[in-house]
This record gives structure tokens, C-alpha cells and sequence, in this order.
């Protein structure tokens, strides 16, 4: 008997993308399995992000696009969780909860025409699998170069989700670190995450860049406290940031953010049973275990 093709919902909170969104909708186009609704949520861009998005509205049919509700703004649109909240927001409107499979993708994101083919067929194949993705390339002076991160992590910005984990998760919490929160939670659950090394997508702005490579770190470090890193796992990383551009203090950066964390007591994830988990993933790492590789532990929130 013939299998019911899967059915798709595909989410983009995109703000200040008219340089990259023609690219990331073209791509949309071309792919052996489209979607079977995309939901292009603006969060008031002050570019032509909105027209561009409009414009795609009217050429392909299983666009939709919002404008995103009223949130606090500030000068760090992402520790205010204004992606998360963006995201949710489709979902209520979308009726998520009738589709197979719901993803996320970031509006500076070019996938090649077989990702979703490629993800839903793996997906389909492997029940436990809960969250997949791929690999991103960015663009740097001398050529593409890959973001190293373990298997088990998907990157925020390319995010499929199974819809039975979504909901044993919970959905995604609108807070700084949500996408590392919601794959934890899915390991948590049963399910496995991955990211599919043969599948490669360019992004085309660098990994938390969006407002200043040292913020990002910074913000990078903030998140690692929140997920109940270790002052141990955290110095390594330390050690590993600082051999990126800009050197060391690119891991500087990245450890005054745990610090500050630290002294200011910012909110953890309040589990115990998550504190858990997260210490004895990181405990399996350092002996060279749980589906990653130590040299790359996996980034938190763009």
C-alpha cells in the first residue's frame, strides 16, 4: 500500500533580510519537495524585507506571510527571544498540529533543491529521529567555510522538527538558548537529533555576526550558563573560541558572557531533571562520547 506523503510546515521569522531573502525564497522554489505551507513572519524590519516577502506571497500559492505581534524591543533582538516568539506565533496561526513534520529556517539561508526530500525520507525511515538538519557554509574572505558542531546539533537556523517531539517537548520556549533547550529536551524525550553531514546549505551572513562578532560570543557564553554548562566544559570552550577570528578574544568574550551570567544569577533552565541530563551528556563528552565529538561542542542560539 502507498505511503500518505508526509505534510510540511515551514516557518520563517526573518528581520532586515531584503539582502538575503530573494536567495532563501528561490531556493524554496526549487526544491524536489516544497513545503506544504510557508509562513514568512516579518518582526518589523525597517528595510524592504516586508515588500520582498509580499512580493513571494503573490507568486508562489503556499506562501503566507505576517507581520509579527507587538514585543518588547531592545538593542539584542535575540536575548528577548523575538525569533521564538515569531515562530510560535506562525504556529498558532498555521494550526501546526495537522502537519507531519514542522521546520524553521532562517530568511539568510540557501538550501540546496533535495534538503527537504532528503530530511523527511530520512525522517520518515527512522521514527526516533526528532529534530534533523544539515550543515551550513558561510562566507568569509578566502572562500566557504563549514561551522563545526557535533552530529547531535541542529543549527536554529535550519530546524526540522517531527511533530509528535514537538509536542513531547513541549514547543520551543520563547527565552535566550531555546535552541539548544529543545533538542535537549528531545534526547530527554527518547528522540535523537542530527544533522545530516551530506546535506550542506550556505548562510550567507556569519554565525552570530548579526550584531557584532563579540556580542555573539558573549551571548554565546550567557547561553551556556543557562543550559547549566560547566565551569569546566565552558573553559574548554574557551580555549577552543580562541583560536577563531578574532583570536582569543573571541573566547574572552565568550567566557565574560558565562561570568556575567554567573554573577548576575541570570534564570537557568529550572529542571533538575534537564541539569541532569545536560551534566551527564557533557560528562560522556569529555570521555569522547554522546553522538558528538569533543573538539566541537555544539553552539547555542545564534
Amino acid at each position: 500500500m502507498d505511503r500518505k506523503p508526509a505534510t510540511l510546515l515551514l516557518v520563517s521569522p526573518v528581520f532586515n533580510e531584503a539582502e538575503h531573502l530573494d536567495r532563501t525564497a528561490r531556493a524554496i522554489a526549487a526544491q524536489t519537495v516544497r513545503p506544504d505551507r510557508w509562513i514568512i513572519v516579518d518582526d518589523d524590519s525597517s528595510d524592504d524585507t516586508l515588500a520582498i516577502a509580499r512580493r513571494w506571497e503573490a507568486e508562489l500559492p503556499f506562501v503566507t506571510v505576517l507581520q509579527a505581534d507587538d514585543a518588547e524591543d531592545g538593542p539584542d533582538r535575540l536575548a528577548l527571544a523575538r525569533e521564538a516568539r515569531a515562530f510560535n506565533q506562525a504556529l498558532r496561526v498555521a494550526g501546526w498540529e495537522g502537519y507531519d513534520y514542522v521546520g524553521k529556517l532562517d530568511g539568510d539561508v540557501e538550501l540546496p533543491p533535495e534538503w527537504f526530500a532528503t530530511l523527511l525520507s530520512r525522517m520518515t525511515e527512522e521514527p526516533d529521529l526528532g529534530i534533523g538538519g544539515g550543515r551550513l557554509v558561510e562566507p568569509y574572505p578566502d572562500g566557504w567555510k563549514m561551522i563545526p558542531i557535533p552530529d547531535h546539533h541542529v543549527h536554529g537556523a535550519v530546524k526540522l522538527y517531527r511533530r509528535a517531539c514537538l509536542e513531547a517537548i513541549g514547543g520551543i520556549p520563547e527565552r535566550l538558548a531555546w535552541d539548544t533547550i529543545d533538542e535537549t529536551y528531545a534526547r530527554m524525550r527518547g528522540y535523537r537529533t542530527l544533522s545530516l553531514r551530506e546535506l550542506v546549505a550556505r548562510h550567507h551572513r556569519v554565525w552570530g555576526s548579526a550584531e557584532g562578532r563579540l556580542r555573539g560570543k558573549a551571548r554565546h557564553g550567557e547561553c551556556a550558563y543557562i543550559l547549566h554548562q560547566t565551569w569546566t566544559w565552558t573553559t574548554l570552550r574557551v580555549f577552543k573560541l580562541g583560536r577563531v577570528p578574532p583570536y582569543v578574544v573571541s573566547g574572552l568574550a565568550y567566557f565574560y558572557g558565562y561570568a556575567r551570567a554567573a554573577a548576575r544569577r541570570t534564570e537557568r533552565v529550572d529542571d533538575p531533571e534537564f541539569r541532569r541530563f545536560v551534566r551527564a551528556e557533557l560528562r560522556g563528552r569529555l570521555r569522547g562520547g554522546v553522538r558528538g565529538r569533543v573538539e566541537d561542542p555544539a553552539p547555542v542560539s545564534r
